[in-house]
C-alpha cells in the first residue's frame, strides 16, 4: 500500500495533468456540438468493430447450434411444403392445432456407403424419435433412401443407391410414371423404366416421385432425364436419370413419416388379396 502512494506522490504533476487535460476535453465537446457529433461517431465505430468482432467470433463456436436451428426451420418449412392439402396454421397460432399428414424429423448422416450393390446409410435418429421402418428420407436436393431397421437412437437406411430399392416416380411436365433402380453402373445416375412409348420424354426434363406409394410424397424431386432409348419390345422407354442429390456427401436429411401410412398399406394390402 505504501509503495502505491509513493508512487502516487511521485508522479502527482503526470497525474494532475491528465486529470485537467480530461476535463478540457469534457468542456470541449459538451459546449460544442461538432466536436461532441465527431467524439460520438468514433466511439460508436470503435464499440461497434468490438461487438462486430466479438459476434462473428461468437458466431463461429456456435456454428453447431446455429445449424441445428436452421435445420429445424427447414423441417417446419418442408412440413408446411408437404402438408398444402391440409389446413395450413394461422399466424401466431400452435401447428399442434391442426393434423397433418407429414411429419419431418431432420437427421444427421454418420455413415454413408456408395461403391456396392447394396448401399446402406446410418443416421442419428431412431424409435426414440418415431422413426421406423419404411420411411421416405430426403434431402434439400432430393431423395435419399427408406428407412430399415431402428434402435434407440439409430435408423439404417437403404439407399437410393442400393439394387433392393424401387421407387414409383414419374415425368413431372406429364404425370407418366415408372420404376426407378439403380443399375450399379454410377452413383450419380439410376434408370426409370417401364414409362410408356407414346409419353412425352424429352432430355433434360425433370423426375420426381409420383405419390402413389406411402413412403414418398409426389413431386419430390429426383433429377433429370440424361438419356433415353426403348426397351426390346419397343412399348416402354428406359430413362437414364442424372440425380440432383450427390450421393456421395450427405449431410443433413430429413425422415417423412406418413400419418396415414397403415391405412394406405391396409388398403392396398386389401386390393393385393
Amino acid at each position: 500500500m505504501q509503495q502505491i502512494i509513493n508512487f502516487l506522490i511521485r508522479n502527482k504533476t503526470l497525474f494532475l495533468f491528465l486529470l485537467l487535460f480530461g476535463l478540457s476535453l469534457l468542456f470541449t465537446i459538451q459546449s460544442h456540438s461538432y466536436h461532441r457529433s465527431r467524439f460520438v461517431n468514433s466511439a460508436n465505430f470503435l464499440s461497434g468493430g468490438i461487438y462486430s468482432t466479438s459476434s462473428s467470433i461468437g458466431d463461429y463456436f456456435n456454428l453447431k447450434d446455429e445449424n441445428i436451428k436452421l435445420q429445424e426451420e427447414n423441417k417446419y418449412l418442408r412440413s408446411l411444403l408437404l402438408n398444402t392439402e391440409e389446413k395450413l396454421p394461422k399466424p401466431f397460432i400452435d401447428s399442434s392445432s391442426y393434423q397433418a399428414n407429414y411429419v419431418v424429423t431432420p437427421a444427421i448422416v454418420y455413415k454413408n456407403s456408395y461403391n456396392r450393390a447394396n448401399n446402406v446409410i446410418l443416421i442419428n435418429k431412431g424409435k426414440e424419435d418415431s422413426i421406423s421402418q419404411d420411411l421416405g428420407v430426403i434431402s434439400s436436393k432430393g431423395i435419399v433412401g427408406i428407412t430399415d431397421a431402428s434402435s434407440g437412437s439409430y435408423t439404417t437406411v437403404l439407399s437410393l443407391l442400393n439394387t433392393d430399392v424401387f421407387i414409383s416416380a414419374k415425368l413431372k411436365k406429364s404425370d407418366h410414371f415408372g420404376s426407378l433402380n439403380w443399375d450399379t453402373e454410377t452413383p450419380n445416375e439410376v434408370l426409370l423404366t417401364q414409362i410408356p412409348k407414346f409419353a412425352p420424354v424429352k432430355i433434360g426434363d425433370t423426375i420426381v416421385t409420383s405419390g402413389r406409394s406411402s413412403i414418398f410424397p409426389k413431386d419430390i424431386l429426383i433429377g433429370t432425364i440424361k438419356d433415353f432409348q426403348l426397351d426390346q419390345g419397343e412399348n416402354f422407354y428406359s430413362l437414364r436419370v442424372k440425380l440432383f442429390n450427390d450421393m456421395t456427401s450427405l449431410n443433413h436429411v430429413y425422415v417423412i413419416k406418413n400419418n396415414d401410412k397403415k391405412k394406405i398399406d391396409n388398403l392396398l394390402n386389401s386390393e393385393d388379396e
